[in-house]
């Protein structure tokens, strides 16, 4: 067995119900965590509603996994927005110190804007609470380090919000990987764009990693995922928008590894962006591409049966995808011990790690 196929067996646990299946359907729909179990609600808070992703916290009052004790924001004008907001209705906002003591307390979302996002993180950690930590994980490393190993002290769970981690076409290549159907993966192609409008670009060139450290982030987690971390990592940081600022709007990083290469690109001005956002993974026997990622089409071709997959070329409709309700019912199990977290503490430094290389952070 190959180094590249042991990482995905290492990160996937939920294999035995898709060999076992008899459509990828059921497949993928019986690997997908299951948020619909029996017993007490977890308590769940949330700090922060600055972060573009925020309005997660709709997942979790809809999941019977969770209850939603609080809200905080400590910025007056985002708190002001954020309660007249219907996500938002009745949910009590409190100060940080409140929610980290609210009895039973066991997991905090951090829906902070970035550069505040670590120290919320930590805080909780150090309170004893799990953590889901909205993309990307800071903009340096240390401090995220320090969190992870409070983490691992504490036995608590540290998930990242890349939001592609359960869609069913990655679900799909990480299957046909753990069979053998792509063989040796040689090739590794992700892309990730839209239109930024003049306001949100201000707000993305606080970071000098521009789109990449933006959006850049979600591909080079599914790069790691797949591929393990790179032996070398080199970016090209492109200004190339006539909009007097400061963003890198067109970006591109190339992930090195010893049988491998991977290509990220991201980009501010991508008109209908979304529509070409796309994975494309080939291997020596085979190849799946992803388009458009959010709710993906499948295009799979293989040199020889595997399984269910028969050979030649065939277009695979995948189910529709929500964002974040497979992560929050697997956060609900890591937590209730029926599982270990699919994406160790392991995974998100090396994704954190290489994210800075690319962002050249």
């Amino acid at each position: 067995m190959n180094w590249n196929r042991r990482q995905v067996l290492q990160h996937w646990s939920f294999g035995a119900a898709a060999l076992a299946s008899t459509s990828w359907l059921a497949g993928v729909q019986a690997e997908l965590p299951d948020a619909s179990r029996k017993s007490a609600p977890i308590r769940v808070g949330q700090i922060g509603v600055g972060h573009a992703h925020a309005n997660k916290i709709q997942v979790y009052r809809q999941s019977p996994d969770y209850e939603v004790v609080g809200i905080v924001e400590p910025d007056e004008e985002l708190r002001r927005k954020a309660q007249a907001d219907p996500i938002y209705r009745d949910l009590p906002w409190i100060t940080r110190d409140e929610l980290l003591k609210q009895p039973g307390l066991q997991a905090v979302l951090v829906e902070t804007e970035i550069r505040h996002s670590l120290e919320h993180a930590h805080a909780c950690v150090l309170a004893g609470k799990h953590v889901h930590l909205d993309k990307p994980a800071g903009a340096s490393l240390d401090p995220f380090l320090e969190i992870l190993q409070e983490a691992r002290t504490r036995n608590l769970m540290v998930q990242l919000g890349y939001m592609y981690r359960y869609n069913p076409g990655v679900l799909l290549i990480e299957e046909l990987l753990r069979n053998g159907g792509l063989g040796e993966i040689f090739e590794l192609h992700a892309v990730m764009s839209k239109v930024v409008p003049p306001a949100q670009r201000i707000e993305h060139a606080e970071f000098s990693g521009g789109m990449m450290f933006e959006l850049g982030c979600h591909l080079i987690d599914l790069a790691v995922l797949l591929l393990g971390v790179p032996q070398k990592v080199t970016s090209i940081l492109q200004h190339a928008s006539p909009t007097d600022d400061s963003l890198r709007d067109n970006c591109q990083a190339v992930l090195e590894y010893p049988k491998a290469i991977a290509t990220i690109v991201s980009s501010a001005q991508e008109v209908d962006g979304f529509r070409r956002r796309q994975l494309s993974v080939c291997g020596t026997g085979g190849t799946v591409h992803l388009q458009p990622l959010d709710q993906p089409k499948a295009t799979v071709t293989l040199a020889r049966d595997c399984g269910k997959y028969q050979a030649g070329t065939h277009e695979i409709l995948l189910p529709k995808f929500p964002r974040y309700v497979a992560d929050a019912a697997e956060m609900a199990q890591v937590i209730r011990g029926e599982k270990p977290s699919r994406f160790s503490l392991q995974h998100e430094e090396d994704v954190q790690r290489t994210l800075l290389q690319a962002s050249q952070m």
